[in-house]
């Protein structure tokens, strides 16, 4: 089986690459800039394992190309602007990346790969202020940011060419996922990165927002795997991937200082400039159906992932 890749220098690219190659899969990659030069990021250490192929978000007949290169039996299209706030610094350029790079490959599969399977990363954002929660497949989308926004017309648009065109493309609505090669400027990190470094003496205190913003956190691998699971169903389809609980920006906290055997509450600060105003809906997904229909359901609990995270940022502070 061969599998293209776009986004294969994140956290999500590399986790399904390793997965895919343990599949004995053909991975290709889709990189940024020219392939000589590329950084491979979080799959780094899968050099040599994965080909690829250099394309841009924003140049659609890139995009094309690695289609046509790679003829891919599968693909997944994982890369995006994944930092939420930074969405409002270029509204444009956050849309016209994530939708009109959606709407470029599916009608590059369309017109040149019809029997490729599409996988499209969607986004629990989607459903913002949503009237209900935990929100499942059917719950009805209220998005509130530039990057939500561009990810409900991907997700749409899977949904709609897969109706009029017969694509076997399907469209992952995926909640807070997380592990060691998350960035650091992601509060996870920023939290687990500080329990590590105050345990070793390296910092003092940890500065954040609000601590009782809501989130739904799985592992970034296990993730990776629902979405595996999609594309080897015979009828395409969208699914939520998410653990179905809510926990806060508190318990995360609390969770990974405990890993260090410290209090955080000794040494959390707040900083009122952080704070953003309180969500009406808690983002929160209903993984029911993908658990029902794929039998997906994520391996490690959210405290083995809290103590993944940490023991790693602690391996990487010593070294």
């Amino acid at each position: 089986m061969q599998a293209l890749i776009t986004g294969i220098s994140g956290q999500d690219g590399s986790f399904l690459a390793e997965l895919l190659l343990e599949k004995d899969y053909r991975v290709t990659g889709l990189v940024h800039g020219a392939v000589a030069a590329a950084s491979l990021g979080a799959s780094e250490h899968l050099r040599g394992q994965v080909e690829l192929l250099g394309g841009e978000l924003l140049a659609p007949d890139s995009l094309r190309a690695a289609i046509v290169a790679a003829e891919p039996d599968e693909l997944y299209h994982l890369a995006a602007p994944s930092f939420i706030p930074a969405s409002w610094e270029a509204p444009g350029e956050t849309v016209r990346a994530i939708a009109g790079s959606c709407a470029a490959i599916l009608e590059a599969v369309r017109e040149l790969a019809p029997a490729t399977r599409v996988f499209v990363a969607s986004s629990g954002a989607i459903f913002g202020e949503a009237p209900e929660s935990p929100q499942r497949e059917d719950t009805p989308p209220r998005p509130t940011t530039p990057y939500a926004i561009a990810k409900l017309a991907a997700h749409e648009l899977v949904g709609a060419l897969r109706s009029h065109d017969g694509l076997h493309a399907s469209s992952g609505v995926v909640y807070n996922h997380e592990s060691e090669r998350r960035p650091e400027q992601f509060v996870t990190r920023r939290i687990t990165r500080a329990a590590a470094a105050i345990s070793l003496g390296l910092q003092s205190e940890l500065t954040l927002g609000s601590l009782d913003a809501v989130r739904d956190w799985s592992f970034a691998g296990d993730v990776m795997e629902g979405a595996w699971l999609m594309m080897q169903q015979e009828t395409p389809d969208d699914y939520v991937l998410a653990s179905g609980v809510a926990r806060t920006v508190r318990e995360f906290a609390l969770a990974a200082f405990a890993v260090v055997g410290l209090d955080a509450e000794r040494y959390l600060r707040l900083d009122s400039a952080l704070v953003r105003a309180p969500e009406v809906t808690p983002s929160v997904g209903d993984p029911t159906k993908a658990a029902e229909r794929l039998g997906w359901r994520p391996r490690l609990s959210f405290e083995q992932l809290v103590e993944r995270m940490v023991e790693a940022d602690v391996r990487a502070l010593r070294a």
